[in-house]
């Protein structure tokens, strides 16, 4: 299946860099492109695409506020697509507000065009882009640097709703092990690492990965000192 993307960005030569490197993958469709947010919304609603390449700073709406919007759309707007955050700074508080709204992962601007075209497979395929050791310290540092408080006591309070060995996986999902890894890790079937995280992601209500590594953070799942 072809996978229809949008790209959000404020730099005319970006977006068509951006397009024709995507465009020229067999199963890659670009099928709109907007200048800031606010028409970032406009063209994701009206061409409905299953990843939304998104900068994070741009004028008239940034990207952070379109990420939000987007994923959590007003009643009587079905839609709901991928987003996927570009940035040209390796450490952004924006890029973890985002994924605390549900963005699926970011990615560095500079990134080799190969890390593109995959993190585009990657994300509409419901996966979080985490595997890059630099996403996992980003999230781990604004994770910590958040006091703890009643946001921390509801979060964990949302725990008790996790078996011990989901609470288990929970815990290396945030450490940045792949499903591969907690299988080995844990001695289980991959298909079964799967299983469990589903699980967890339902009882959390969690959108995918990347919500449940922040949350593990902000949950105390894992603790200051700790390293992903």
């Amino acid at each position: 299946m072809t996978i229809r993307v949008i790209i959000v960005d404020d730099q005319a030569m970006v977006r068509a860099g951006f397009a024709a490197l995507l465009a020229a993958q067999a199963d890659i469709d670009v099928v709109g492109e907007a200048p800031d947010g606010r028409q970032g919304i406009d063209v994701s609603r009206r061409v409905h695409p299953d990843v939304v390449l998104m900068d994070v700073r741009m004028p008239e709406m940034d990207g952070l506020a379109a990420a939000r919007e987007l994923l959590n759309p007003p009643v009587g707007v079905a839609h709901v697509p991928r987003v996927l955050m570009l940035t040209t700074f390796d450490v952004d508080d924006y890029v973890y507000e985002a994924l605390r709204a549900g963005a699926s992962g970011f990615l560095l601007k500079d990134a080799p065009p190969a890390d593109l075209i995959s993190a585009v497979r990657v994300v509409a395929a419901g996966d979080a882009l985490l595997a890059p050791s630099v996403t996992r310290r980003l999230i781990a540092d604004f994770a910590r640097q958040r006091p703890s408080g009643a946001g921390r006591g509801a979060a964990a309070l949302r725990l008790n709703g996790l078996t011990p060995r989901e609470t288990e996986v929970l815990g290396l999902i945030a450490r940045g092990l792949s499903n591969q890894e907690i299988a080995g890790q844990l001695v289980l079937a991959e298909q079964t690492v799967k299983t469990h995280i589903g699980r967890i992601l339902a009882k959390l209500d969690l959108r995918d990965r990347a919500q449940a590594v922040i949350f593990a953070y902000e949950a105390g799942v894992v603790v200051r000192g700790e390293t992903p």
